[in-house]
Parts: C-alpha cells; sequence; structure tokens
C-alpha cells in the first residue's frame, strides 16, 4: 500500500494511510542505496510484515531539520526571549528558497514589545512583505490557517520560539510539552524530540526538534544569490556579479539609497564567506 510517513523515532517509522498508521521498519536495502526514510516521504510498504519497500520520488528535502516533500516552511519567530535574530532568520530563508519551498514567516511574543519597539517593528515586516515572503503573527490564527490550508508544513525556527505552543493553539487537543527558555542563555530548552507530523484541520505540520544555527554547506555562492530575492530587479553591468566590490554593481548602489535592508546586505556579504569557506574545506 502506498502512505505517507508521519513519524520517526530511531530506526522506527509510522506510516499513515486512511488515518490509520502503522508502525514500520526499513528494509536494509535502503542502506546499501545510500538512503533513508524521511519524514514526509510518500512510500510504499507492507501492512502484514510493516516493512517499508520503496521511497517514492521526492519533490524536496530539507538537511536541517530532516524532512520531504514540504509544500510550505513556517518560520516560527520570536522577537523576545529569544531576541529576534535577523542573521538566523535570512539563513532559515536562503536554505528553504533553495530547496524551492515557500517561506513563511510567523512573529511569536509580540505582546513582549513595547510601544516603540513594536512601531520600530513594522518596516521590518513591511520590507520582508514587499521583497514576496508572507509574514503573520501567531495572534491571527485565521489567517495562518487559511495561508497553510491543504499544505505540508514544517515548523522552522530558533530553539523556543513558539513552534509547539502555535501548535497547541491551532489544536487544543494536542497539549505538547513546552517549556520557558533559559534567562541565563537567552535560548528555549528543547522539547521536541523527534519528528513527526500533526494533522490540524486540512494542515499538515511537521513538528521538528528546534534548533539555534544553521549552516550553507551545500548552497553556491551563485545559488546564495538567488535566495535574496530583492537582488534579482537590479542589472549590474556584469552578469556573474556577485555584488561585493564590483564595478557597476546595482545592488551595492541601491543599497547605499536605502532600497535595501541594511541588514539584509551585510547578511548575504556574510554568508557569501561561509559559502566560500565551506568549498575551499570541500576542495582542500
Amino acid at each position: 500500500m502506498e502512505g505517507r510517513i508521519t513519524k520517526q523515532i530511531s530506526n522506527q517509522y509510522q506510516v499513515t494511510k486512511d488515518e490509520k498508521n502503522y508502525v514500520c521498519s526499513a528494509r536494509g536495502k535502503f542502506r546499501n542505496l545510500g538512503l533513508s526514510p524521511l519524514v514526509g516521504d510518500n512510500v510504499l510498504f507492507d501492512a502484514e510484515t510493516l516493512t517499508i519497500e520503496k521511497i517514492l520520488p521526492r519533490k524536496n528535502e530539507l538537511d536541517r531539520p530532516v524532512v520531504a516533500n514540504i509544500d510550505v516552511a513556517l518560520i516560527v519567530t520570536s522577537i523576545k526571549k529569544p531576541d529576534l535574530s535577523l542573521s538566523l532568520l535570512d539563513k532559515q530563508l536562503s536554505v528553504i528558497i533553495k530547496n524551492n519551498v515557500e517561506p513563511v514567516i510567523c512573529l511569536t511574543k509580540l505582546d513582549l514589545l513595547e510601544k516603540k519597539e513594536l512601531k520600530e517593528l513594522k518596516p521590518l515586516i513591511k520590507y520582508y512583505q514587499s521583497i514576496g515572503i508572507k509574514v503573520v503573527d501567531n495572534k491571527h490564527l485565521g489567517k495562518i490557517k487559511k495561508i497553510l490550508k491543504n499544505k505540508l508544513v514544517v515548523l522552522t525556527g530558533q530553539t523556543g520560539a513558539g513552534k509547539s505552543s502555535l501548535l497547541n493553539k491551532l489544536d487544543k487537543k494536542l497539549n505538547l510539552e513546552t517549556k520557558p527558555i533559559s534567562e541565563a542563555l537567552n535560548r528555549g530548552v528543547h522539547t521536541t524530540r523527534h519528528t513527526e507530523i500533526y494533522i490540524i484541520g486540512k494542515i499538515y505540520f511537521v513538528d521538528t526538534p528546534g534548533f539555534s544555527a544553521l549552516d550553507l554547506k551545500n548552497i553556491s555562492k551563485e545559488e546564495l544569490k538567488d535566495t535574496f530575492l530583492e537582488f534579482s530587479k537590479y542589472k549590474c553591468d556584469f552578469k556573474d556579479c556577485m555584488h561585493q566590490k564590483e564595478k557597476g554593481c546595482q545592488v551595492i548602489s541601491a543599497m547605499s539609497k536605502g532600497e535595501i535592508l541594511p541588514s539584509r546586505y551585510i547578511n548575504y556579504s556574510r554568508f557569501i564567506k561561509e559559502c566560500h569557506e565551506n568549498n575551499r574545506k570541500l576542495y582542500k
């Protein structure tokens, strides 16, 4: 039968077919082929032997969190406790866009902001929306449900940002474990210990262990450039312009005019260096 992997704990996989769950093992041949079943995979399985026989072709997959066939990545982004990290947010956006997944930013903990801080946040939200990225907050559940209807959605974001809390708000029956963030470290305590799909209405959510860092090891400098969506509207003098120190770079010109968010360009330049270091290590 054909089903979808909706949960993984160690070497066991929960495969769901017509709302019925089967706990399966993977055939040894996958190891020989260098394949590992992932949450989100569509698979052929034997309901009698409880064995996964075949992994069907994937439309995409993410390395961290490790999931497949994702439609939308909901980037749950805390504004305070833990504090907003634009570097982490932009890195998540690059990884997600590179993997042909639609990113949606979901802001949390806006209630912790003072009026002045909230006013300063609005231009930031407007900028991300202007480059084609949807931005919502965790108070507007109806809007979130509308955007994510009939989608397989990965929740990703910094530990303690409120991923499990958001799922609890969308479906009170889940009652997922949450813990306060560490005041000393300004980051959350891990509560999710495995990857699992939760079906809420007509949305398929993947809840994953949180993380506070990402790397760009599978992204080339050219691919990274394409993930900064706002750069594409500027035509530089040279087609292979990397928007660093090149003569006639229209992106640098736009930056100086205030058309590009300074933090976006700063993060892009940092990421370019990271890609360069990764490439140098690969061929060393």
